[in-house]
C-alpha cells in the first residue's frame, strides 16, 4: 500500500510539474482593440526648412505591449498622423516619453497577466510565468529592492532586442531622428551598433536612433533618479550629459526630473546644445494637480526658491524645466513629453509642453494621445 501511495503521489507531482511547465510556455493570443487617434495639441511656428522638434505623448495600455507588432501599430499610427499633418521631414527630431521601453518587460506574456486587476497581481503573474529566470535574476539583483530589479533583469536581453527593433525600425521607417524615451536595463551599452544589456546595476537610459535606425553612442543615462527609484535604479556613475549632432541641431537629453537642475542646463550650454528633449513619466491619475513633493533625490539647488507644497506638480514642472530660459539655458527650443494611459490600477499623468525662445507653451488636454510640435 505504501508503495502504491508513493507511486501515485510521484505520478501526480510529475503531472503537476509537467502541467506547470506547459502553462509557463503557453502564450495564446488575446483580443486586441486600441484607439489609434491622436490630437495635434501644439503646433508652434512655421516650417522654415530648419526642421522641428515633435513630441509624442502616446496613450498606451498593457495590452499594447503584448506583442511587438501591436505597440508598433500604435506608434506608427501616431507618426502617420504627424506625416499627414506635414510634421515629418528629414530634419525632424521625434521625442517619446520616459520608460516607454521599460514596459517591454510585459511583451509576450500570458493573457492572464494583461487581465490582472492591479499591477501587483500582474507582476506576480510575471514571476509565475518565469520562475527559474526570476530566481536567477533575484540572486544577481543589485540595490535594496531586489524584487523590482529582478523583474527587469530577467527579461533584459529580449527587452533590449525589442527596444532597438521597435524604435530603430520606426526611425528608419519614417526617416526621422528618434529619441526613444527611456528603458531600464542592467548596465547597458551600444556595441557595434547594437544595444546590449550587461550584468551590473540597472540604469534608466535614453537612446537616440538616427534616420537609418542606427543608435547613437553613448546613450544618455539618468543622472538623478528619485529616492524611490534608487532602490533598484542607480544614478549615472559618470554624471555626464551627452550632446548629439542631429540634422536639426545639437541635441541634449534630460531624463525625467534631471530637467529640474540648473547645473544640467549649464553643462549642456558648454557643449553647445541647441535643442533639449525631456522624456518624462508621472504615475498617479491626479498627481499633476496635487502639491509638488519637492526634490526627491538631492537637496534643493541653492538658486531654486521653490518649496515643497508651494505649487502643484504641474506648475513645478513648468517652473523647473528651464529649457531655453536665459541665462540658465541657451538652447533654442525643447519639448517635454509624458507617457499617458492606464496600466492596470495605475494611471499615468502629466501634460507635456513646448519651450521656445524663453517661453513655455502648453495645452492641457486631459485624455488621449497628443502631438506637440515646434518649428525651428
Amino acid at each position: 500500500m505504501r508503495k502504491l501511495f508513493a507511486c501515485t503521489l510521484l505520478t501526480a507531482l510529475v503531472a503537476a510539474g509537467a502541467g506547470y511547465a506547459y502553462w509557463t510556455k503557453h502564450r495564446p493570443a488575446g483580443h486586441y482593440l486600441s484607439d489609434l487617434r491622436i490630437q495635434l495639441a501644439i503646433n508652434e511656428g512655421v516650417d522654415q526648412g530648419r526642421g522641428n522638434l515633435l513630441g509624442i505623448e502616446p496613450d498606451l495600455s498593457p495590452r499594447d505591449f503584448q506583442r511587438l507588432d501591436l505597440v508598433h501599430l500604435k506608434l506608427a499610427a501616431y507618426l502617420n498622423s504627424a506625416r499627414n499633418d506635414g510634421l515629418l521631414n528629414d530634419k525632424t527630431v521625434v521625442v517619446l516619453p520616459e520608460h516607454i521601453g521599460s514596459w517591454l518587460v510585459f511583451e509576450g506574456e500570458k493573457n492572464e497577466l494583461y487581465q490582472a486587476p492591479n499591477l501587483n497581481e500582474a507582476m506576480h503573474m510575471l514571476v509565475l510565468s518565469h520562475p527559474l529566470a526570476f530566481a536567477n535574476a533575484w540572486l544577481r539583483a543589485d540595490g535594496d529592492n531586489r524584487t523590482n530589479d529582478a523583474h527587469l533583469r530577467m527579461k533584459a536581453e529580449p527587452m533590449a532586442r525589442d527596444y532597438q527593433r521597435l524604435f530603430g525600425g520606426l526611425a528608419k521607417e519614417f526617416g526621422v531622428t528618434l529619441v526613444a524615451g527611456s528603458i531600464t536595463l542592467p548596465d547597458p551599452r551600444i556595441e557595434n551598433g547594437t544595444l546590449k544589456p550587461g550584468s551590473g546595476p540597472l540604469y534608466n537610459s535614453s537612446v537616440v536612433f538616427d534616420r537609418n535606425g542606427v543608435p547613437h553612442s553613448p546613450m544618455q543615462r539618468q543622472l538623478l533618479p528619485t529616492y524611490e527609484e534608487q532602490s533598484y535604479i542607480q544614478p549615472s556613475p559618470d554624471h555626464h550629459l551627452n550632446v548629439i549632432d542631429t540634422p536639426a541641431g545639437r541635441l541634449g537629453i534630460l531624463v525625467g526630473s534631471d530637467s529640474w537642475y540648473p547645473e544640467h542646463y549649464r553643462a549642456l550650454n558648454e557643449q553647445g546644445a541647441q535643442l533639449i528633449a525631456v522624456p518624462a513619466f508621472i504615475m498617479g491619475k491626479d498627481t499633476w494637480e496635487q502639491p509638488w513633493g519637492g526634490y526627491k533625490s538631492v537637496l534643493t539647488p541653492s538658486e531654486i526658491s521653490l518649496k515643497p507644497g508651494e505649487v502643484s506638480e504641474g506648475e513645478a514642472w513648468h517652473r523647473l524645466t528651464l529649457t531655453s530660459s536665459l541665462p540658465v539655458s541657451t538652447a533654442q527650443a525643447g519639448v517635454t513629453v509624458f507617457l499617458r494611459g492606464k496600466f492596470w490600477d495605475k494611471r499615468s499623468s502629466g501634460h507635456g509642453f513646448i519651450s521656445h525662445d524663453g517661453h513655455n507653451n502648453s495645452e492641457n488636454i486631459s485624455d488621449g494621445a497628443r502631438l506637440l510640435n515646434v518649428w525651428l
